[in-house]
């Protein structure tokens, strides 16, 4: 069995579709279904149950499909340590970062990190954390940023900055003639979040505590990203908590939003990159965390 047959097994196996299995391999539909029907006869086996509504595995299927998996994570590790000779600093790094960091932390790290690898090109994707951290334990991602508490066998990690939480209010807001705000002021207000699935919606819940006690969470209204939320917020429809690179890269002048801190200690998220263990480009690493010392997110304190 080929690596490209391989591919295409696991690929199938994630989509459970043909059509976008092959647009993900990157060949025709009739290309993907033919090798894969000739693996299943060279094999004497059946791989994939298919029907006109779903694809589904067979039990041979699936352990096909995990072991090509592992094969090729192990390819490409193969790729990597042949790349060990050369510069490390050439060649394409592969990140990822989680949605409430990346808008805030890009646009400074890119020229912070073009500066120090010029030949370093990026190739960006942003995620949840539990979809990065797949990501990067198959090989798919060199290296990813998020938020702790983190922790995966095999994957290293490493703190490049604390960053603190604030409070977004719609303007005139009663909170905002409070010398301190706590968390349990959050408590009793209309609180908007982010989704279920985003790591940074049970930062806040677990910096709130009295949130779930209250049950103020089975009032909570809920955005998809945090430029929703602030703009649900300027709206009048209630108040959020949001990391403070967020609301220092929002306009200052805006007349419908203000932003007030949190009293000490203040909560915050400690913000890490991670990588494989085995990955062989460590100067990429220590170049990539360099970057990110020098230029952070407005508002966060670095870790050197």
């Amino acid at each position: 069995m080929t690596l490209t047959e391989m591919r295409y097994i696991v690929m199938l196996a994630r989509e459970r579709h043909f059509g976008r299995a092959a647009d993900k391999c990157h060949v025709s539909q009739p290309t993907l279904s033919v090798a894969l029907k000739k693996v299943e006869q060279r094999h004497g086996v059946i791989l994939f149950e298919r029907s006109s509504a779903d694809v589904r595995l067979t039990p041979i299927g699936k352990q096909v499909a995990a072991q090509a998996e592992r094969v090729l994570e192990e390819a490409g590790r193969l790729r990597e340590i042949a790349t060990q000779g050369r510069d490390q600093l050439s060649g394409s790094v592969r990140l990822g970062v989680i949605y409430t960091i990346a808008p805030y932390l890009l646009p400074r790290l890119i020229p912070a990190l073009h500066k120090r690898a010029p030949h370093m090109p990026m190739y960006l994707q942003e995620n949840f954390t539990v979809s990065l951290t797949e990501q990067l334990r198959r090989g798919e991602l060199d290296v990813i940023i998020v938020a702790q508490p983190f922790s995966e066998p095999g994957i290293v990690s490493c703190p490049v900055y604390d960053e603190p939480f604030c409070i977004a209010l719609p303007m005139g807001h009663p909170l905002a003639e409070q010398a301190s705000i706590t968390p349990d002021h959050v408590a009793a207000e209309n609180l908007l979040l982010l989704g279920n699935g985003n790591c940074f919606r049970d930062q806040v819940v677990q910096a709130c505590p009295h949130l779930s006690e209250s049950g103020g969470l089975e009032g909570a209204l809920e955005g998809s990203s945090l430029e929703t939320v602030r703009h649900m917020v300027a709206s009048g429809m209630g108040i959020s908590v949001v990391p403070v690179s967020a609301a220092e890269s929002w306009p200052q002048n805006e007349p419908l939003l203000q932003f007030r801190r949190f009293s000490d200690p203040a909560p915050f998220r400690r913000v890490v990159i991670a990588w494989r263990a085995t990955f062989p480009r460590p100067q990429a690493i220590d170049v990539l965390r360099a970057a990110i010392l020098e230029s952070p997110p407005i508002g966060v304190t670095a870790i050197s």
